[in-house]
């Protein structure tokens, strides 16, 4: 019921049947009212084209111009609001001076309806069965071209899932994970190109290598001064610094490389407007990058750059798997092969992967960055989740979180205590140890027991006694042992002297 009649439509008036189709308003008009009284006969009466037109036949149809002015239609209805093209064409098109009921699918449309045109709505069982007809012969009652009615019917689909979603282009993240991987890629090609550069114009001046570290400056200064020679005539103010071309000019008088030709030399500065070219693309792609970070993550960024953002981006594969990842997955992104390692091992496994790169752990000190990376991974946890499913464009908690993190950074290096119970925020302070005058030791208070000297020394002396007599029954054994030692080595000696006194007997040979 729509706030108006819930009952069926009196049969003297007339009954208009709104419809919201893809390609725009439709406004039916039903000519048998009893149809709607009998839900069987309504189906009857919509198995056939034929039958259908019989029974309701097209007043009015409002185009949509393009499929914006039909997703703008859509999403009023599916917030509860009435579109102003709809309300001209009902109040055009529509039931004037109350003559007339118009049937609505949505009661909460048919309240808006009645409200600001006038118009009384009906919405019930029988309103949704009439409705359900209609749909399945609406391209009969329509005569719309088939390829119209499909463009339109997609197109509206689609935009409509977007507005659900809040789908922006400028939330789209694959356009991060393929600027940081471009990124990555260039500054490898751009080290192997500046490499090539610095080995190949090194035969012929050896000593600018030492002299100009800077690779961009370097192409450059070889892209303008072309051979040694020409060094002196050279202005090279525009490239290097006053001192450095002073220096670089003295060292062409005097190298000691070899000479090349003019062809060698072309060649070399055409690598040189290579390196000066993807060094130019390098800058212009990092800016692109910075931006669409601060627009997608504006929290994430905060806290740990646009670099180390972008990386963990493309690392999980997307801001929402980012943001599903939880703290301690998002501390150690990046070190799998480490971690697993470590577990396979049964060694300690990594405190950090990718977040190692942020400033804020950068800053801290070698035996800090462990506890710092943590409590970054938990703050930039909670960003990544308020940057992919919160509404706010702007820094919000990232600000908050990165206070935090210096705060912490500041008590590490500091050395501050803190409570070991309680809320743990409120610092213990201590006061310095003062020495007051007051009680002195009183030595005359001490209390002694008094020796008993007799008593132990007679038992000293008993000690000593038992010992003496212990100490010589030992020597008297050591002496008998020593004794009996001495006269079995005696009589051993005895013996082989015997022998060797009896005459050897001479072996008889036997002749054979």
């Amino acid at each position: 019921d729509c706030g108006a009649d819930s009952a069926l439509p009196n049969v003297e008036l007339s009954m208009l049947v709104l419809f919201e189709a893809a390609a725009g308003y439709a406004l039916f008009k039903l000519s048998d009212k009893g149809v709607l009284k009998d839900v069987s006969n309504l189906q009857k009466a919509f198995e056939t084209p034929e039958s259908a037109a019989k029974i309701i036949k097209l007043k009015a149809f409002k185009k949509f111009k393009d499929t914006t002015k039909a997703l703008k239609a859509a999403a009023a209805i599916c917030e509860g609001k009435l579109d102003s093209n709809l309300a001209k064409f009902l109040s055009k098109k529509g039931p004037k001076d109350g003559k007339g009921k118009l049937a609505v699918l949505d009661s909460k449309l048919g309240n808006l309806i009645k409200e600001k045109c006038n118009i009384k709505c009906i919405a019930n069982d029988s309103v949704i069965d009439l409705m359900r007809g209609i749909r399945s012969q609406l391209d009969s009652l329509l005569n719309l071209p088939e390829s119209e009615k499909v463009a339109f019917q997609l197109g509206l689909s689609h935009s409509l899932a977007r507005f659900k979603l809040k789908f922006s282009p400028d939330k789209v993240d694959t356009m991060i994970i393929q600027a940081i991987a471009l990124l990555d890629e260039l500054d490898k090609e751009l080290n192997t190109y500046a490499m090539r550069v610095r080995e190949w114009y090194g035969w012929h001046f050896p000593e600018m290598g030492k002299i100009v570290l800077d690779n961009l400056m370097y192409a450059k200064t070889v892209k303008a001064m072309g051979v040694r020679t020409k060094a002196v005539k050279t202005d090279l103010s525009d490239v290097l610094p006053e001192d450095i071309e002073k220096e670089l000019k003295e060292a062409a008088e005097i190298s000691m490389g070899t000479e090349i030709a003019d062809e060698d030399i072309e060649n070399i500065q055409m690598l040189c407007d290579q390196v000066i070219f993807l060094t130019d693309y390098r800058a212009q792609l990092f800016d692109y990058l910075k931006n669409r970070m601060n627009a997608i993550a504006p929290n994430l960024s905060h806290l740990v750059g646009e670099l180390v953002g972008a990386r963990l981006i493309a690392h999980a594969g997307s801001l929402i798997s980012l943001a599903k990842s939880p703290a301690s997955t998002v501390q150690i992104l990046g070190a799998e092969k480490a971690l697993f390692r470590a577990l396979k091992t049964k060694h300690e496994t990594p405190k950090y992967g990718l977040i190692y790169h942020a400033s804020l752990v950068g800053q801290a000190a070698p035996k800090h960055k462990g506890r710092i990376s943590r409590m970054l991974a938990a703050k930039t946890a909670l960003a990544t989740r308020t940057d992919a499913l919160g509404d706010a464009d702007s820094v919000t908690i990232g600000l908050e979180g990165r206070a935090k993190v210096e705060e912490r950074l500041r008590q590490l290096e500091g050395g501050s205590l803190r409570q070991a119970s309680g809320s743990g925020k409120s610092h213990v302070t201590q006061k310095k140890f003062e020495k007051t005058g007051g009680a002195t030791y009183n030595a005359a208070a001490d209390v002694t027991i008094e020796d008993k000297p007799k008593k132990k020394r007679k038992r000293e002396d008993d000690d000593g006694a038992s010992s003496e007599k212990v100490k010589k029954v030992k020597k008297e054994k050591k002496d008998k042992d020593g004794k009996k030692k001495k006269k079995k080595d005696g009589e051993k000696k005895k013996k082989k002297t015997d022998k060797a006194d009896k005459p050897k007997k001479k072996k008889k040979k036997i002749k054979a």
